[in-house]
């Protein structure tokens, strides 16, 4: 498929997402968030695709939302979601997908930043520039990341990001627990993709109800829900070709196939 805000390649079975408006710093649009979801959805239809790594085109990730073309219009009453932008759930999107992994090579203001915190790993370049500024412009934190910067930084820290507007490094985003790990920039893609290779490695079906897992019981505060949850699960996981295949591979000496496992129960 053909995008124009994003550009899309298979790296050896990651899909790379790179937002591409590098003349904007990749500014959002809703036209990116539909292309953005477009993508994901392919991805998790394709079964040569077992992770996906996103990332900025040129010095930025994503400075936020356009100011001109979403908030100025949206201030005027002008139509800036367009007439066949459908209500979008991305949060779900990405719980529902395969391994997620931001790169963060730059600036991620905003939006630019709240789109990647549900993602399942975070890794921002050394000197790439975070920050959630909603308040300085009168607004307020969305995509849930008034949930999920309390889930991964922890109430004060996340209150304090929040508030104040400020703006971070990536090595100090790292230290506040704001995204998993910073490294320099020439490593950046590497390491991304050697995270997402480590998760997608593992069979579907098991990433995908660890996810929904992780989704339904971070702020579970009944043990009983969480490990209901948990045995629904294993008792699908236990009839799964996955798991018969790691234990054929275990008995027999040698790596399992889970893609060709899967394969012959479709």
């Amino acid at each position: 498929m053909a995008y124009e805000t994003i550009l899309t390649e298979n790296v050896d079975g990651i899909l790379r997402i790179t937002l591409n408006r590098p003349e904007r710093l990749n500014a959002w649009t809703y036209q990116m968030g539909r292309e953005l979801s477009q993508a994901v959805q392919a991805g998790n239809e394709d079964d040569g695709v077992m992770a996906f790594v996103v990332t900025g085109a040129g010095r930025g990730f994503c400075a936020g939302a356009d100011i001109g073309d979403v908030f100025k219009a949206q201030a005027e009453g002008e139509n800036v979601r367009g007439d066949n932008d459908a209500p979008r759930d991305w949060v779900s999107e990405i719980r529902a997908a395969k391994p997620m992994v931001a790169a963060i090579n730059g600036a991620a203001i905003g939006v630019g930043l709240t789109q990647v915190l549900p993602m399942d790993y975070l890794i921002a370049s050394d000197d790439a520039k975070l920050s959630v500024r909603f308040v300085k412009m009168g607004l307020v934190p969305e995509l849930a990341s008034s949930h999920y910067l309390v889930q991964r930084m922890g109430f004060g820290p996340a209150s304090e990001l929040m508030l104040s507007g400020r703006t971070v490094s990536g090595k100090e985003a790292a230290e506040l627990r704001l995204v998993d790990r910073a490294v320099p920039a020439d490593e950046l893609l590497e390491t991304a993709h050697a995270v997402a290779r480590g998760m997608g490695d593992n069979p579907l079906a098991s990433l995908l109800a660890i996810k929904d897992l992780i989704t339904q019981n971070a702020a579970e505060t009944d043990v009983a829900s969480v490990q209901k949850r948990e045995m629904a699960a294993l008792q699908v996981a236990y009839q799964s070709p996955e798991h018969k295949e790691a234990i054929a591979a275990f008995m027999e000496k040698r790596e399992p196939d889970f893609r060709a496992a899967r394969s012959n129960r479709e």
